[in-house]
């Protein structure tokens, strides 16, 4: 008998839209440095990998001094405000839930810090869906290596033909594709379309997915 399908999703850009919140921490971060504020979409060309890295993006010229009070301030601002304006994309709820009653497993691997995953997945209720929740901070390497998506493979006994990776960004189809599983790109996210070109499906909803040629 084949095994159910395992599914790596990415988190912001993926499941949920949390550029407002991100946008309001970046802003508050700035505001500490006397530096003009960023609108949502230029916040959005700053994510995807890692908190330290959008800091370091959003603080152009900055020693690693400012750095550091700026992240600690980004990072503070954002866990009092995770979800005031975050929110699930349309049909994530429900797609989650039919693919957890067809027996397909789900996890989630971000360059977010894990404990502001676990967080956002409860505040916005489809925690219980997922078997496991990953970070920036929970290995050595995020993505676009393949190491924590080979290493939920080998946690769950699943191979490259058993095993999915859905995400919004280049990270994420890179990742994907260095760790030599299909990949389902959402046009609908953070990412730039052209950098989504190598995945093998793209999807402009969630609930897109229950249409794939894959076995759920």
């Amino acid at each position: 008998m084949p095994k159910n399908t395992l599914i790596i999703f990415d988190l912001d850009g993926t499941l949920i839209d949390s550029l407002d919140d991100l946008t309001e921490a970046v802003n508050h971060m700035l505001s500490a440095f006397d530096r003009p504020h960023l609108v949502r979409k230029q916040v959005q060309k700053l994510v995807g990998q890692g908190a330290r890295r959008l800091v370091e993006q959003a603080l152009p010229g900055a020693g690693e001094r400012d750095i550091r009070k700026g992240l600690d301030l980004f990072l503070a601002y954002n866990a009092a405000h995770i979800a005031d304006q975050t929110f699930l994309y349309p049909g994530v709820a429900e797609t989650l839930s039919l693919l957890k009653e067809r027996g397909v497993i789900m996890t989630l691997v971000s360059n977010k810090d894990a404990s502001f995953c676990r967080t956002l997945l409860e505040v916005l209720g489809v925690a219980g869906h997922f078997e496991a929740v990953y970070g920036a901070d929970s290995f050595p390497a995020r993505k676009p290596s393949p190491e924590p998506l080979l290493h939920v493979m080998r946690q769950f006994k699943r191979d490259a033909a058993e095993t999915v990776m859905v995400g919004d960004s280049i990270n994420d189809i890179a990742a994907g594709k260095a760790a030599g599983i299909r990949t389902i790109a959402c046009t609908y996210g953070y990412g730039e379309q052209e950098a989504l070109q190598d995945a093998n499906w793209q999807i402009d909803s969630f609930r897109e997915l229950l249409t794939l040629p894959i076995r759920w």
